[in-house]
């Protein structure tokens, strides 16, 4: 393969991999969003209707945020 093929070829790569990053950090934001225990149930039934395979990122997503929330939550607690 030549050197500028290659390179090319790692350029395409790398910016892919910052469209991705990018597009997950935008769809954690948004995520972050469903906070109450109502809107969580709204977002789980939305979700039900979907595949495992089709959700899958999402709900990994969720599940990250929610650790998250419990393991600071003494921080986090307001009262």
């Amino acid at each position: 393969m030549p050197l500028k093929t290659l390179i090319k070829d790692v350029q395409v790569t790398l910016a892919h991999r910052r469209t991705e990053r990018r597009a997950h950090r935008q769809l954690c934001v948004e995520l972050a969003a469903f906070q109450t225990p109502a809107e969580r149930a709204e977002l789980d039934l939305i979700l039900s209707r979907h595949s495992s395979q089709d959700t899958r990122q999402i709900r990994d997503i969720l599940n990250a945020q929610d650790y998250e929330r419990q393991r600071t939550w003494p921080a986090n607690y307001p009262g």
